[in-house]
């Protein structure tokens, strides 16, 4: 096992709310106070370098494949002046440069934005803004994207450069030189020797919708990825060399980063990487790469359910499951049709403290509640938190339903966002007892006997649809600049056979306002997770709150039903909004017409 200078593993795993209970299965020193992810690449290069590492179509890299490609590009970031606290926004689709490109930065203590690629326009611009990016390297594939707006970046500060990597190998892509001869030149020398990490150290920026209306970058430092790696990896997947992980979800989430990539890294299993996901590749990628485990949100595994029987959808060597968000009414069932023995159910977010893990396999649970973890009453249909008349929190009892905060501490940290005010925001203070700090999740979860834990509902202005955070504030916004849109309040309604919420917006129009124009206007102004599938226009004026604002609950209540709602409806089907009756409501309602 990696032996870094450093502190034991139960500082690592407590940061992120881990209990020490948990800890049996997990090598006694993990790296830590000196440490960086490059250093764990560097430890596999040379204690395992022929290794499987990587595996992507027909590619397959070894460990000391991959230390090598990282040292090129390491090389080569070096040589275009890129040093430790330099950002880099990557704007890339999953390949294998993705992963050499952020470990090249891990090496010489750079820092890596992974920027959503769904973001275009004003919301790209912010999200390589925040962080304070003055190179790109983007993939080929949205080179066209960030060309629309290379103005508005190259006016932020002196010093901004554009890098293209295609994946083809093409030199020139409209004219426009790429990098990946000059990096196939460059040195396959260690350059991780250069620079000594830290902990604390910032290893990438992982980006979350939340209701400030923008991307939000999360601040990931060293400690915090090494710890969710070796969380994962050990106690989660419980892979090592020889294990395979499958990944399909993009490596600018979280999920990908920490519970995919790594979980290999940690534990010197090989990863298995797909472009994006695909319903009619999945059994057979699984079964062709060898996976043992593969990662999901609780989308991925509707949409498999929801696909016909596949020849070989059985025939695989998966083990285990390991993600989030899996429906209580099809665990089961996944397990059994395409025999998966065991899922493993997490919660947690990309920036929080409050980590749930449900290692033992228990359908329908996200885990137990560990040392510091609390759910407090609230107000449901807000998150509002209840105080006692003492000015303090009151914590919920077996079988009712709370916020999830988790408490801060020396050592549990919360390092929050680039953006102070977003980070302060998450924080409560003087919840049991004066003084004290907990980081609040803006998540509903019920207790169960034994202090097992199932998720309850999002609360607040995000909700999740499509593997997405959702900002409604942010959706709202872009909805007011539409022809003939007065003002836009937007929410998530449950639609059936669907995870999280699906989009919907209350709209007050003028005379000029077109539906035709209105459903152009979103097709090309909003990625696709984004675009409000129901559309209600108010023949009344807005509702609003007694402290004027967007009233959502009423209308998330009353949804897209026709029977009560006397204002015109309509759904987003096949790129038009058509008018909802009662017929069509019936048809979503039975599943006859799918919500995508």
């Amino acid at each position: 096992m990696v032996k870094c200078q450093g502190t034991s593993s139960a500082t690592l795993l407590e940061t992120l709310g881990v209990s020490a209970r948990l800890l049996a299965d997990v090598p006694k020193i993990l790296p830590s106070a000196k440490c960086s992810p490059a250093k764990i690449l560097q430890h596999w290069a040379r204690k395992a370098p022929d290794n499987a590492a990587l595996a992507y179509r027909e590619e397959r890299f070894s460990w000391g494949d991959v230390n090598d490609r990282a040292n090129q590009y390491a090389a080569w970031f070096l040589g275009q002046g890129v040093g430790p606290g330099d950002v880099v926004a990557l704007v890339m689709d999953n390949r294998p440069d993705f992963l050499f490109i952020v470990m090249a930065l891990s090496k010489i203590g750079g820092i890596s934005s992974l920027i959503n690629t769904n973001l275009s326009g004003s919301a790209l611009v912010h999200a390589i803004s925040v962080c304070k990016a003055r190179k790109i390297v983007a993939g080929s594939e949205h080179l066209e994207r960030l060309l629309d707006v290379e103005k508005d970046l190259s006016g932020l500060a002196p010093g901004f450069d554009l890098w293209v990597q295609a994946e083809d190998g093409d030199a020139f892509l409209g004219g426009h030189p790429t990098i990946n001869r000059e990096v196939a030149a460059a040195s396959t020398s260690e350059q991780g020797d250069r620079f000594v990490p830290s902990n604390r150290d910032i290893f990438c920026y992982i980006y979350t919708s939340g209701t400030t209306g923008l991307p939000k970058a999360a601040i990931i430092r060293n400690q915090r990825m090494l710890g969710a790696s070796f969380s994962f990896g050990r106690l989660m997947h419980r892979s090592g060399p020889g294990d395979v992980i499958y990944v399909v979800l993009p490596l600018y989430h979280s999920s990908a980063m920490f519970l995919g990539w790594g979980a290999a890294l940690a534990t010197g299993a090989s990863m298995a990487l797909r472009r994006r996901f695909s319903v009619s590749n999945f059994w057979s990628d699984a079964r062709d790469f060898g996976a043992t485990s593969f990662i999901y949100i609780g989308e991925l595994c509707r949409y498999l359910m929801n696909a016909e029987p596949q020849a070989g959808e059985r025939d695989h060597k998966l083990r285990l499951g390991v993600g989030n968000g899996m429906s209580p009414n099809i665990w089961e069932p996944f397990q059994e049709r395409f025999g998966i023995p065991v899922i493993r159910e997490f919660y947690g977010a990309t920036e929080g403290i409050s980590l749930l893990m449900n290692h033992q396999g228990r359908p329908r649970m996200v885990g137990k509640l560990s040392p510091g973890q609390s759910l407090v009453k609230c107000d449901l249909a807000t998150g509002a938190i209840i105080r006692n008349e003492y000015g303090f929190c009151e914590r919920v009892s077996v079988g009712e339903t709370g916020l999830l905060i988790g408490r801060i501490s020396p050592l549990v940290t919360f390092d929050g966002y680039v953006d102070r005010t977003a980070t302060d925001e998450k924080i409560v203070s003087d919840v049991f007892k004066k003084g004290d700090r907990f980081f609040n999740t803006g998540d509903l979860l019920t207790l169960h006997d034994g202090r097992w834990i199932s998720f309850a509902d999002r609360v607040g202005d995000t909700f999740r649809w499509k593997g997405e955070n959702v900002s409604t504030a942010e959706v709202s916004a872009i909805l007011g600049d539409a022809p003939g849109v007065r003002e836009a309040n937007v929410y998530g309604v449950r639609v059936p056979n669907a995870e999280g919420r699906a989009g919907m917006a209350a709209v007050t129009v003028g005379d000029d306002f077109d539906l035709d124009g209105f459903s152009d206007f979103v097709q090309k102004s909003l990625p696709g997770y984004q675009r409000p599938r129901f559309l209600r226009v108010l023949t009344d004026e807005m509702r609003v709150t007694g402290t004027f604002k967007h009233q959502k609950i009423d209308y998330r209540q009353e949804g897209y039903d026709p029977s009560k709602i006397e204002d015109p409806l309509y759904v987003l089907n096949g790129g038009t909004y058509v008018g909802v009756d009662e017929e069509l409501h019936s048809r979503i309602e039975s599943g006859d017409l799918q919500i995508a």
